[in-house]
């Protein structure tokens, strides 16, 4: 066992008292559903815009949404300070309705740090910490330095812990039997994979199915197939801005109603590439303007697309009908 009896029973008495002041636990909380993990917008002088992250979360209130990732990647965590990310997640809560969930990103690269995150993120409101892989150390990042990470953080966390796993941006994976002997952690409940790949995550609801673990397809370029082999759900950048075509996917592949699912899936391919992997966030960002969201500039160094590439991600949204 890579965690002890003592530490299992210290985590559960965590977990009361977690349920207690927020009305969910890990032993009770679904994650099933659609999330958009939000951007965060930025003024003019490069401060976080909190009026306009406000008036964003109100439009994403009214799209069927299981809840908000905040301070995902595309919440350009890493570019923020301590006290940004803690303040956005507060105000995202005192404007979310309580029905919905709020999933706050915590990583950070030191455990110590992480589990300080997770702390301030639980008291600020947040149900769940979505806890990315570290990576600084990549070479010394294997199976037994991500159990011994998790399981610290999730022994002290006051809400459930979601795994994040996104070699795009961390270069490595967080490795199959790593996340399933952390499946078996009672505070660990599910994970996010970014890592475009059908066949891991469908050995991953196998090999975790008996401990009721669920995982979230990370993008929706495979969300109909993660939906297919078992995933619960999807955070997916272009929920941001095509919320509700999102929602009704995860409902027809709910329904069984494949060829449906996958004429709308077609439509999404495209928009979903383009603001993933050919033009990133700046392109996210672009995007949410012409649906009406606050979007703007990413923060430094990030830089906005150029007049050329903003052509091209229209043309993009515009053939598959969504402009």
């Amino acid at each position: 066992m890579f965690v002890s009896k003592r530490s299992l029973w210290r985590c559960l008495g965590r977990w009361v008292l977690a349920r207690g002041l927020s009305g969910v636990s890990g032993s009770t909380l679904d994650l099933a559903g659609i999330y958009p993990p939000i951007i965060t917008p930025f003024n003019q002088r490069g401060e976080v815009d909190y009026q306009q992250l406000e008036s964003n979360v109100h439009k994403w209130s009214k799209v069927p949404f299981r809840g908000l990732v905040v301070q995902g990647s595309n919440g350009e965590f890493v570019y923020l300070s301590t006290e940004e990310r803690v303040e956005t997640v507060r105000r995202v809560r005192q404007v979310l309705p309580q029905e919905m969930l709020l999933v706050a990103g915590s990583g950070c690269e030191s455990t110590e740090a992480t589990v300080t995150m997770t702390q301030m993120m639980a008291d600020t409101g947040a149900n769940a910490v979505l806890v990315i892989t570290p990576c600084f150390y990549r070479g010394r990042m294997n199976s037994a330095t991500f159990i011994h990470h998790y399981t610290r953080v999730a022994d002290s966390s006051p809400v459930p812990v979601v795994l994040y796993s996104v070699p795009g941006n961390t270069a490595l994976e967080l490795p199959v039997d790593a996340i399933v002997a952390l499946s078996h952690h009672p505070n660990i409940i599910g994970l996010k994979d970014s890592g475009n790949d059908i066949t891991r995550i469908a050995l991953i609801v196998h090999r975790t199915r008996k401990q009721n673990f669920q995982v979230l397809a990370g993008s929706a370029g495979y969300l109909l197939p993660s939906y297919s082999v078992g995933a619960v759900g999807g955070v997916c950048a272009l929920a941001n801005v095509l919320g509700q075509p999102l929602c009704n996917l995860g409902k027809l592949c709910l329904g069984g109603q494949w060829a449906d699912a996958l004429e709308l899936h077609y439509r999404l391919i495209e928009p979903n590439a383009a603001i993933t992997r050919k033009f990133g966030l700046a392109g996210l960002k672009e995007a949410l303007e012409w649906f009406g969201y606050h979007g703007g500039s990413c923060r430094a160094p990030l830089l906005p697309l150029t007049e050329a590439e903003r052509k091209e991600l229209r043309g993009d949204f515009t053939s598959n009908g969504w402009l």
